[in-house]
């Protein structure tokens, strides 16, 4: 993955152990083996809602966030903006386009998997709503997705199953994550080599 120097927060603070833990679980995590099913992981905090998907693949990660109207991201205008950005097996080559967020829920959910000494494709989604007025740094998010992964995982066979679920604890339809996310797309739309041989 690329290295910076610095991870960037919304309040431009310098926090720099969190690349070399980032690299060094990079390594370690993409030789495990994957999960065996679909799981969600779900947390709330200040009018936030956090969906952590993991899907039953090899290591990819990505980081989406959508902004209400009425929050500090999205003040005047009448919709919903969404952001995301991802990295497949080989990692980025770039610093994330939504900053240290990316990071801190990617330190987390690194965590979990190195414990479990297990891969997976990974999709954190998060919901901003009007009650979140003052953002509070990006330790909210690495608290919020830490939070999530503590609690047990909702667990289903198949990813519609999982999304089913995603579907009803946000507002956003399902089908506005899916034409935003790069990993959902391929997850539900290109079949890899491995699918032809389990018929």
């Amino acid at each position: 993955m690329y290295i910076k120097t610095r991870i960037e927060t919304d309040y431009g603070v310098e926090v720099y152990p969190i690349e070399i833990k980032l690299y060094d679980e990079d390594k370690k995590i993409k030789t495990f083996p994957e999960i065996n099913e679909y799981r969600v992981y779900e947390s709330r905090y200040l009018d936030n809602r956090f969906e952590v998907l993991m899907m039953p693949r090899a290591w990819s990660y990505e980081a989406m966030e959508a902004w209400y109207p009425g929050t500090v991201w999205n003040p005047s205008s009448r919709y919903v903006v969404m952001f995301s950005d991802w990295e497949g097996f080989g990692g980025r080559t770039t610093y994330a386009s939504i900053g240290g967020c990316y990071y801190a829920a990617r330190l987390a959910v690194g965590e979990l998997l190195m414990k479990e000494r297990r891969q997976a494709s990974v999709v954190v989604l998060r919901e901003a709503h009007p009650g979140y007025i003052m953002p509070v740094g990006v330790w909210q998010v690495r608290e919020n997705v830490r939070n999530a992964l503590r609690q047990k995982p909702l667990k289903y066979n198949m990813l519609d199953e999982a999304l089913t679920r995603i579907a009803n604890q946000f507002q956003i339809p399902i089908k506005q994550w899916i034409e935003k996310s790069s990993l959902l797309r391929n997850a539900l739309f290109q079949r890899r080599i491995t699918d032809y041989f389990k018929k």
